[in-house]
């Protein structure tokens, strides 16, 4: 009998010891209440409490995040779309967000989908289908303002598809389609204006090079006409120098016999002639001079 109230000590034991010991990790906090009244949080860490006077509550205070469900919302123009998102947040305050609210994800969520509905309501159908960041920045904005005084903070807002009804789909589709036809046909038209400059820069270009090059012959043209020129009158005068040089040195025998080596020349031919030197008597004095010479010799 002593052994089974002693047992039975030491599991009432064990069972105080579990409920007054509490290991909290480093991503939990404990809202601690004792008789009622809270006490704050705790954690992380080794965390004591008094069996049956107080109470605990866990909060996670990493950061969550809930699905918003598609919601129809009707736009500014009277256009309905369809619209869900993604909200992030995550507790910095775990007192205020159990004394607060019960339940703040569907508190956040209740709150999430009436901003939507507002926000989207003040808004053209074209502006919610091509702001979407100005529409998460919107209600990031507004929710985190509400959730605030919870102790939550949104940490962002994504909004994961906008679905407009079928026939503005199918009236986008074609107005994409014909986007595209307008900017294919300004981008042929472009191309086609491009190569025309092209080409007719190509035959201005061609048209400088074919002158310039016209230019340079006519230049290298007269250049050397001009130095052929020089050449033939520097010839020339080379020539006559040795002409005068070699006509120095030539005695009045040799310009004699030349003299008479012309009149035979001239003296030649079928026709009648008469060659009457105007220097004859010159003329003969230095061929008599010479007959008396060879004779004396």
């Amino acid at each position: 009998m002593d052994v089974i109230i002693i047992g039975f000590l030491a599991l009432v034991v064990v069972v105080l010891l579990s409920m007054s010991v509490r290991i909290v990790p480093e991503y939990r906090r404990l809202v601690l209440f004792r008789l009622g009244r809270s006490l704050g949080a705790r954690g992380p860490g080794l965390i004591f409490m008094i069996p049956f006077v107080d109470r605990a509550i866990v909060v996670d205070l990493r950061e969550v995040f809930f699905d918003v469900p598609p919601q129809t919302c009707i736009t500014a123009d009277n256009a309905s779309v369809s619209i869900d998102f993604l909200v992030y947040d995550k507790v910095i305050d775990p007192e205020r967000s159990v004394l607060e609210v019960a339940n703040f994800t569907g508190a956040a969520r209740g709150l999430a989908i009436t901003t939507l509905r507002a926000v989207v309501g003040a808004m053209d159908l074209d502006d919610v289908l091509s702001k979407r960041d100005e529409i998460n920045r919107v209600l990031h904005e507004k929710l985190d303002e509400v959730t605030d005084r919870w102790g939550i903070r949104v940490m962002a807002v994504e909004i994961r598809e906008v679905i407009p009804p079928r026939a503005i789909e199918e009236a986008m589709t074609r107005q994409m389609a014909a986007e595209r036809s307008r900017r294919a046909m300004v981008a042929e038209a472009s191309g086609k204006r491009e190569a025309a400059i092209a080409v007719a820069e190509g035959d201005k270009q061609a048209s400088i090079l074919e002158a310039e090059g016209e230019r340079q012959a006519t230049i290298l043209r007269a250049e050397g006409a001009r130095e052929a020129t020089v050449l033939q009158a520097e010839g020339d005068a080379l020539a006559l120098e040795r002409v005068y040089k070699v006509a120095q040195g030539i005695d009045s025998k040799t310009l004699t016999l030349q003299y008479l080596e012309a009149l035979k020349a001239l003296g030649q031919g079928d026709s009648t002639k008469f060659v009457i030197p105007t220097e004859f008597v010159n003329l003969a004095q230095p061929l008599v001079a010479h007959a008396v010479q060879a004779q004396s010799e």
